[in-house]
């Protein structure tokens, strides 16, 4: 496989590159089958239960917790680890539930989404099923020392995600 070292002979390739350890390749497996695995289980749950993508409540939750229970668009987009493109596309979506709400900044370009009160009701009512799911997907299998570790670990991936992106790796 390319990610592993099988080594020159079996890619054919020797320009230098860093082939992952043994012990990288078990973490990368497991943090593939994680990322793989997670979204899909509570996208199952969230559409089984509430009709809405995980993205979809992921968007209506941060605004519930936003001042004013608004956001301008690209700060939202931000907070919901989301290209504007895509956000924009869910806002619309919510906007046709009746959900959100797109609203005009006074003077400036851009626009608020805002958490409309049935939006806010979909969220109250979803939070518990939720919640429970990633309790019993996520938490219940770690103890507080492993919650820790995941918290810091997780930080440090963004951090570096962020960072290496920002340089150019892995943007179109």
């Amino acid at each position: 496989m390319a990610e592993s070292h099988g080594g020159e002979e079996a890619s054919g390739n020797d320009s230098g590159t860093r082939w992952l350890t043994d012990e990288q390749q078990r973490a990368w497996r497991e943090l593939v089958a994680l990322c793989t695995r997670l979204p899909a289980a509570l996208d199952t749950q969230l559409q089984r239960d509430a009709e809405l993508s995980h993205f979809e409540y992921f968007v209506l939750a941060v605004l519930s917790e936003a001042p004013k229970q608004r956001l301008q668009l690209n700060a939202l987009a931000s907070a919901a680890n989301a290209s504007l493109s895509r956000l924009s596309h869910v806002v619309t979506r919510l906007e046709k539930a009746g959900w959100a709400q797109r609203e005009p900044i006074v003077g400036a370009r851009g626009s608020y989404a805002v958490l409309t009160p049935a939006g806010l009701a979909k969220v109250v009512a979803t939070a518990p099923g939720h919640v429970a799911t990633v309790q019993a997907l996520v938490f219940d299998g770690l103890d507080d020392e492993q919650v820790s570790t995941l918290a810091t670990l997780g930080a440090s991936m963004v951090e570096q995600l962020d960072r290496t992106i920002a340089q150019g790796t892995g943007r179109a």
